[in-house]
C-alpha cells in the first residue's frame, strides 16, 4: 500500500508516517520503480503501538527503545513494565506539583478579589502578586492592601 492508504488506514497524516521514519521507528518500506514507497501491512501494527505508546505517556525515544528490542529479539515486557512505573511516579510528583500550584492560584485569585485596583501603585505593578518584600518599611495604603490579600488584620 502507498503511503497515503497506509496513513488514511491508521489515521495519521502522511508526514507522521515520514517523520517516523526518519526516527526509526518505521522500516524503511519497499520503493516501487516509480520511487513510491510500498508499505505492507505490519506498518499498520506498528502505526497503532507507536499511538498506543503515546497514549500511555511515552515519548517517541522510549517507544523506540522499546521497538529496538522487541527488534533484537528481547521481549520488552519488564522494559515497558519499568518504563511505566517511571512514567507514574512521574505523574504524581506532577500531580503534586500541580496541587500546590492551585492552591496558590486559588489564593492569588482570593488575594485579587479583596483588593482595589485604585491602591495597585506603579512600583507594585499588580498588587496581587507583587512580592512580600516590596512593602519593607512601607505604611501607607499599599502596606494596608498587602496586608489584606495575605490575611493579616
Amino acid at each position: 500500500m502507498r503511503i497515503g492508504e497506509a496513513a488514511e488506514a491508521a489515521g495519521v497524516p502522511t508526514q507522521t508516517i515520514r517523520f517516523y521514519e526518519r526516527r526509526g521507528l518505521l522500516p524503511q518500506p519497499r520503493r516501487d520503480p516509480n520511487g513510491y514507497r510500498d508499505y505492507d501491512a505490519s506498518i499498520l501494527t506498528r502505526l497503532a503501538f507507536i499511538r498506543s505508546g503515546q497514549a500511555a505517556g511515552f515519548t517517541l525515544v522510549e517507544v523506540a527503545s522499546i521497538l529496538d528490542l522487541r527488534r533484537d529479539g528481547a521481549v520488552p515486557c519488564a522494559h515497558v513494565h519499568s518504563l511505566l512505573l517511571t512514567k507514574l511516579a512521574d505523574t504524581r510528583a506532577r500531580q503534586r506539583e500541580l496541587a500546590v500550584l492551585e492552591a496558590e492560584l486559588e489564593g492569588l485569585i482570593s488575594r485579587g478579589d479583596r483588593l482595589d485596583p485604585a491602591d495597585c501603585t506603579d512600583v507594585q505593578i499588580c498588587h496581587i502578586i507583587a512580592p512580600d518584600d516590596e512593602f519593607d518599611g512601607d505604611t501607607g495604603p499599599a502596606r494596608e492592601a498587602h496586608s489584606v490579600r495575605r490575611g493579616a488584620t
